[in-house]
């Protein structure tokens, strides 16, 4: 999705995206991220599904009907879109602007279509592709979850393979194999001075 945000504007080195496929541990992999940095800013996406239970407006997503988030993308108010298993997911691009231009680090976690945006038109963004161990944990993980009925999470698996055929385009690849390494991991390479691969 094209952007007008002029590239000078943006520190783009403190742009940091977390993407991977649905089950893969994002959302748990980010609690223990923000639990050991609270300063991080973390992005909220908004979403046209359904809110599953415990999920609350404006702290896990912005839940939106279709029109809306039709209107917001004919406005340019996302950094980046994407449909996924039947719903729009997006990044409103004002907050995040808001904090890089203030000189604060953003995380996004976001769809991989969404990421191969960010890729494409903010380059200088850190891109990490988070996998799983293996398929065979990804579908225990998709069924355990008990969010989404089987022909969903029959969806999910199928993007999956999609999406993980496109982790080599990442900056870094790091597998969640293990909650504790995994987020020693990302924190080193969210700190530390690895180069991109």
């Amino acid at each position: 999705m094209p952007t007008d945000l002029p590239a000078a504007k943006l520190p783009l080195s403190k742009l940091v995206v977390l993407t991977g496929p649905s089950g893969v541990g994002k959302g748990t992999l980010l609690a223990r991220l923000r639990a050991h940095h609270p300063d991080l800013f973390v992005s909220i996406s908004a979403t046209t599904r359904s809110p599953r239970a415990g999920e609350v407006n404006g702290v896990n997503y912005y839940f939106m009907s279709v029109p809306d988030f039709e209107a917001g993308i004919a406005a340019g108010k996302f950094l980046e879109w994407a449909q996924y298993v039947g719903n729009y997911y997006g990044t409103p691009r004002l907050p995040v602007v808001e904090r890089l231009e203030a000189g604060q680090s953003v995380m996004l976690e976001i769809e991989v279509e969404g990421a191969m945006q960010v890729k494409k038109n903010f380059p200088a963004a850190m891109l990490v592709f988070i996998l799983p161990p293996s398929m065979e944990a990804l579908v225990t993980r998709l069924q355990g979850r008990g969010t989404d009925d089987l022909a969903v999470v029959e969806q999910r698996l199928a993007k999956a393979n999609q999406e993980i055929a496109v982790a080599d385009q990442f900056d870094f690849r790091v597998i969640n194999d293990d909650l504790d390494r995994t987020v020693a991991e990302v924190e080193a390479l969210l700190f530390g001075e690895k180069e991109k691969v």
